[in-house]
């Protein structure tokens, strides 16, 4: 992929009247077929946890909507008008993709695994990894290049934020068998590790304090990275007293998520939740 990337990094570099657009297509498709096979990803795991964002990736995503056209994709009664560099996906029954009728979409550039199952409405943009076995449910959004691992569940309704621009940021990481409940909103480069359990409501910034009432500490995001949630985290919506005095004369208080318990290994999500919240 290194020669794929130099052209890539080469092809961002030069403007509108020095690209050439022959050779950038042509780079683009090899690009977008990468994506689309999970070959390259906009961010990857390394060995000690931590997770590293590839510009290049976002660069070559940015490529494709500078030498996009305006396109008719439309299929009466549905109007579909997009950039011809990002039309839907290519799937087959071959992929092993369950997508179920009504009204879902998965842009081209999005690599979406085996065994995962879309329900309709959803939407998947590009850049985006959807991992083996996780469910995407109605209403829910992955944004572009957030990187969803292996048995999450994506409740309906639930939001995961995309990032495309600055190139280097990290995208949303939500790890292997998350639960992210109704309704949640992730979004700021945020970092959901493996097994925690997003509460419905739960919403989770980059800017936030999340209040982790079992070990008695605050976590915030640092100076040289994201918020992140412990691994087999309970994450609850709660509030937080404003101290001024104005605050403290009309009862006013702050959404605040906190931790109320870790799952051990003998309870599964949903019963985990359901104990936390009782």
């Amino acid at each position: 992929m290194q020669e794929l990337r130099t052209r890539i990094e080469s092809l961002a570099a030069q403007t509108a009247d020095t690209l050439d657009r022959k050779e950038a297509e042509s780079v683009f498709q090899e690009f977008l077929e990468a994506l689309n096979s999970g070959t390259i990803r906009s961010a990857s795991r390394n060995a000690d946890g931590t997770w590293t964002a590839h510009a290049w990736v976002k660069q070559g995503i940015l490529l494709g909507f500078r030498l996009g056209e305006m396109r008719d994709f439309s299929n009466p009664p549905f109007s579909f008008f997009d950039k011809h560099t990002y039309p839907t996906k290519p799937l087959s029954l071959e992929n092993g993709v369950r997508v179920v009728p009504g009204g879902s979409t998965i842009r081209s550039g999005a690599y979406v695994a085996p065994g995962v199952v879309c329900m309709p409405p959803m939407y998947i943009n590009v850049g985006a990894y959807v991992d083996e076995g996780t469910m995407v449910d109605s209403h829910a959004l992955v944004g572009s290049c957030a990187q969803i691992g292996k048995r999450v569940h994506l409740s309906a309704a639930a939001q995961i934020g995309g990032v495309l621009e600055p190139v280097g940021a990290v995208p949303v990481i939500i790890e292997d068998d998350v639960f992210v409940g109704g309704g949640c909103g992730v979004y700021e480069g945020c970092i959901v590790r493996a097994r925690a359990v997003l509460a419905s409501g739960v919403i989770l910034t980059g800017s936030m304090r999340v209040y982790d009432l079992v070990n008695e500490r605050v976590l915030s995001r640092t100076e040289n990275g994201p918020l992140e949630i412990p691994e087999g985290a309970v994450v609850v919506p709660g509030s937080r007293a404003v101290s001024s005095a104005f605050a403290k004369e009309h009862g006013i208080s702050l959404y605040a998520p906190m931790i109320v318990k870790y799952r051990d290994e003998r309870t599964d999500a949903a019963t985990t939740l359901e104990s936390a919240l009782r």
